[in-house]
């Protein structure tokens, strides 16, 4: 096989994100889309490039020929990506596109792509790759050209329950020395080419001819509409905008549920082992969401998602846990893809994540926070799901004072990490306001009591004196970027010293210019986290501090650091999850949601959207 047909995938800041709603690809800059998973965010993939080379799956529209400059855009504020080839023999513009089936959502998933000539003329070459199950499948290929009951030509892909099927104005032919089909054809300026692939439940029941054009066209007209609610004007609008509608491609709209990104195992530290999957849905995400939602418009997704967390967290409070699946699926087992050398050989390629098992008590102040912002934003509140509240602050009540993995969820010894249990006590200070804002029934005495308790250990334990900064966990010595949350809880007032001390020591600990460091991890065995070697700079942390600075009285300094941090965001406006100061480089998952999810709620805090701990906006109070 020729190193043409072995080439590997592009820099993670290269792809461009594409999302029907259900599912979502990548499409980089040399025009392949090298990750795909039908028909879900979590299902199998089928284009698999991202994490190995062609050979696992892509499907590439490019030029035949040397390519002197490449740009792209999304058309507007859509999802609609517009890329531009230029060559010495003239220019042709990509366009591609998922069209989204919000209000139809049985409608199969399917990705559109057209060619459209600029100027001149262009050899442009055509390769589509397909392997189902992550790379491991390869499909029996038909080419079907029927007559009845109208004319009708597609190439069929079938392995096992995977089926998807591409039709076009020009098939590709099939390639057997390197089990690919490709095609070349000449584009010349006015002339326009168009591919649908669709998938299906079924090989037999072949999903129905579709316009391109008209897709595409509906797609960005979805995108223009939805976005025209956003109510925002302040400073970097597009990329508040460009954030929010990410949020919203990352949303499975049959429950709501946003998962933290499309991919998995895409490096933290490139070469590592810290790679996982993050298709699925956190609920520490929670409160950010609502907020990030419902601060510019868009009321629908938020109730959406309070929807979708009221029923994953339904049961036993006992068995609440820290992520589900886009359904509400409880069980996530992890496993590794030994078929795969993970990207730019990054093992191991992991599918499932292991940590949903694990005990993270700042879960309880997460989901009561957002549950009370819902409240607070017009959500109007049950007796179910106050129920539920009640009894995970009673089940919280017998377990708040056991260690646990923490927000990072750390694959070592369990700890009392403060940040932990600064949302313990935010767990019990919204149930107080509830019963005293609300009037909600509950032992609201017995959670003043825990509440004062909580917060009075955090400021005996979790304080060191001679760091003079809060720190990690009970008894340590360094400090973890959580701590900046402090004040956005409402732990401590942003003006207090204590918090502007620790804001001091994060910054000479873990700030690297305007990003900042998790916490400290180095080339040996991370004693927190059991881990090795270093990471990318965590970017929803870098923006944290932003609000720290500015709920502390450093405003110019942290409008100064949100101005350089957009910056950073790709040529289309996306943020991996974190970002490595020495290559420049993004790494991690991507796009992903943590990171556009700070971006706009730091935008709120600069800029005149309400702040995660305020005063009730209820019966229109407006604390502004």
């Amino acid at each position: 096989m020729s190193d043409q047909s072995a080439g590997p995938p592009g820099d993670i800041e290269n792809y461009a994100l594409l999302s029907d709603l259900r599912t979502a690809a990548l499409v980089g800059l040399d025009g392949s889309v090298d990750w795909l998973c039908l028909p879900r965010f979590d299902s199998p993939s089928c284009f698999s490039r991202l994490l190995g080379d062609d050979r696992n799956g892509h499907w590439q529209i490019a030029p035949a020929e040397p390519v002197r400059e490449v740009h792209r855009r999304y058309r507007d504020n859509s999802l609609v990506v517009e890329t531009y080839f230029e060559t010495d023999g003239g220019v042709f513009r990509l366009v591609d596109s998922m069209p989204p089936h919000e209000k139809n959502q049985h409608d199969p998933p399917c990705l559109v792509r057209m060619v459209e000539g600029v100027s001149g003329e262009v050899d442009v070459r055509m390769r589509w790759v397909v392997r189902f199950a992550y790379g491991d499948a390869v499909p029996w290929m038909r080419h079907v050209r029927q007559s009845e009951p109208e004319l009708d030509e597609y190439i069929l892909a079938i392995a096992g329950p995977h089926t998807v099927v591409l039709r076009g104005d020009l098939l590709p032919q099939r390639v057997p020395e390197r089990r690919a089909h490709e095609l070349v054809f000449t584009l010349r300026e006015g002339q326009r080419r168009s591919w649908v692939m669709q998938w299906s439940s079924d090989h037999e029941e072949i999903p129905p001819r579709m316009d391109p054009v008209q897709e595409t066209q509906d797609s960005e007209d979805f995108w223009r509409d939805w976005t025209d609610k956003i109510n925002y004007t302040g400073p970097h609008a597009k990329s508040v905008y460009r954030s929010l509608a990410t949020l919203k491609a990352l949303t499975y709209a049959p429950t709501g549920g946003i998962v933290a990104a499309p991919t998995t195992s895409l490096p933290e530290a490139f070469g590592g082992n810290r790679n996982w999957d993050y298709r699925y849905c956190w609920l520490r995400d929670a409160t950010l969401v609502l907020l990030a939602l419902d601060n510019f418009g868009c009321s629908a997704e938020a109730a959406a998602w309070r929807r979708w967390l009221v029923r994953a967290v339904a049961g036993d409070p006992a068995d609440v846990q820290i992520m589900y699946g886009v359904d509400g699926e409880r069980h996530l087992l992890e496993w590794e893809l030994d078929w795969l050398d993970g990207y730019q050989g990054a093992q191991p390629v992991r599918v499932g994540n292991g940590a949903y098992r694990q005990q993270q008590l700042d879960v309880y102040g997460e989901v009561m926070d957002a549950l009370h912002l819902a409240r607070e934003r017009g959500l109007a509140e049950n007796a179910d799901t106050w129920a539920l509240q009640r009894g995970m602050l009673k089940h919280l009540e017998t377990i708040w004072q056991q260690p646990d993995k923490g927000l990072w969820e750390v694959r070592g010894p369990d700890r009392h990490f403060t940040h932990s249990r600064v949302m313990v006590w935010v767990a019990f200070d919204r149930a107080v306001r509830a019963a005293e804002e609300d009037g909600l029934p509950g032992p609201v005495q017995r959670w003043r009591e825990l509440r004062d308790a909580v917060h009075a250990e955090v400021l005996e334990k979790g304080w060191n004196q001679e760091l003079g900064a809060f720190t990690q966990y009970y008894g340590g010595t360094t400090v973890d970027a959580a701590t900046l949350l402090i004040p956005s809880v409402g732990f401590l007032p942003g003006d207090d010293e204590r918090v502007r001390s620790t804001i001091r020591v994060v910054e000479r600990e873990l700030r690297h210019g305007v990003l900042v460091d998790r916490y400290t991890t180095g080339d040996d065995t991370n004693e927190v986290d059991g881990l090795t070697g270093r990471e990318g700079s965590f970017l929803a942390c870098s923006f944290w501090l932003v609000d720290a600075l500015a709920l502390s009285g450093r405003r110019d300094e942290a409008v100064s650091m949100f101005d350089e941090l957009i910056e950073l965001a790709n040529d289309v406006g996306l943020f991996a999850e974190e970002y490595d100061v020495h290559s420049g480089r993004f790494t991690g998952n991507f796009p992903q949601a943590f990171s556009h999810l700070a971006l706009v709620n730091s935008s709120a805090v600069l800029y005149g959207g309400h702040t995660r701990d305020e005063s009730s906006r209820r019966n229109g109070r407006d604390p502004r």
